[in-house]
Parts: C-alpha cells; sequence; structure tokens
C-alpha cells in the first residue's frame, strides 16, 4: 500500500469512529475529517468542494430546512389530527403513513416527501412510545417505492 492509501484508511477509520462514538457533531467530524485531508494532501484542493455543487445536497439540505419549519409551524399535524386517535399502534401507524409517504413521492422528491412526514411520524412515536425506527425505515421504503412508480423522486 502507498502513504496515500494508508493515510486515506486511517482518515476514514477515524472519521467512521468519530461517528460511532457519537459524542461530536456529525457537521464537525466531516468538516474536520475535510480539512484533514486537504492538509494531508490526500484531497486536492480544487476537489474539495465539488460534492456541495451536487443538487443531491442541497435538495436534501433544503429538505431538511422545509422539514424543520414544517415540524415547528404544525402544518401537518394539523392536517393529520383526526386521525390521531386511530393511530395508536405501529400496525395502524406505518401504514397510513407509508400511504401518505408514498403518495407524495410520486409527485415531488423523495426526500422531500420523507422530509414532510418525519415530525409527524416521530411526534407518533414519541406520545405512543414506540420506536421511530419501526416507523421511519418503512416510511423511507415507501417514499423510494413511490418515487419509482412515477419516476419522479
Amino acid at each position: 500500500m502507498t502513504t496515500d492509501q494508508i493515510l486515506a484508511f486511517t482518515l476514514l477509520g477515524c472519521t467512521v469512529g468519530a461517528f460511532a462514538w457519537g459524542r461530536l457533531p456529525y457537521d464537525l467530524i466531516a468538516l474536520t475529517s475535510l480539512g484533514i485531508g486537504l492538509i494531508v494532501g490526500i484531497i486536492p484542493a480544487k476537489h474539495a468542494f465539488e460534492g456541495f455543487s451536487d443538487d443531491v445536497v442541497v435538495i436534501i439540505g433544503a429538505a431538511l430546512v422545509v422539514s424543520a419549519a414544517i415540524a415547528r409551524s404544525g402544518v401537518v399535524e394539523a392536517a393529520m389530527r383526526p386521525l390521531l386517535p386511530k393511530l395508536k399502534t405501529t400496525a395502524i401507524q406505518v401504514p397510513v403513513l407509508c400511504a401518505c409517504c408514498m403518495g407524495l413521492s410520486m409527485v415531488t422528491k423523495n426526500v422531500g416527501a420523507l422530509a414532510v412526514f418525519m415530525p409527524v411520524a416521530m411526534q407518533l412515536c414519541r406520545r405512543n412510545k414506540t420506536p421511530a425506527s419501526s416507523v421511519l425505515m418503512p416510511m423511507a421504503f415507501s417514499a423510494m417505492l413511490g418515487g419509482i412508480v412515477t419516476m419522479v423522486g
């Protein structure tokens, strides 16, 4: 192995370890890793920020901002309020949220559709004391399926 390969794998291992440790903010870990890669010479300076020019990065960032705004505004919760008393168990929550997510992702980007319904899912899981993973993973797959159906997502 070359020196650059050893440095790259070492940096990758340290980055994954820091992510797994979970005590530092993920954005700080990522930017620190990028900075170290630049300083050490693993990443050429002209290629360092090319990833940010991809439209997917912009879409995901915008989806997270919209998701936070929706979570704070209560718009989706108000729309779902009539259904909330009926959504007590995971067996009922999953199909309803998946259908909503799939329907929206048929006409918008998958990430955006998922971002709209994530606050609702998290609130339902908190209220009913169910693990969020039991609802969020099926919702993610439903969003992908909705995007595949119409080739929009």
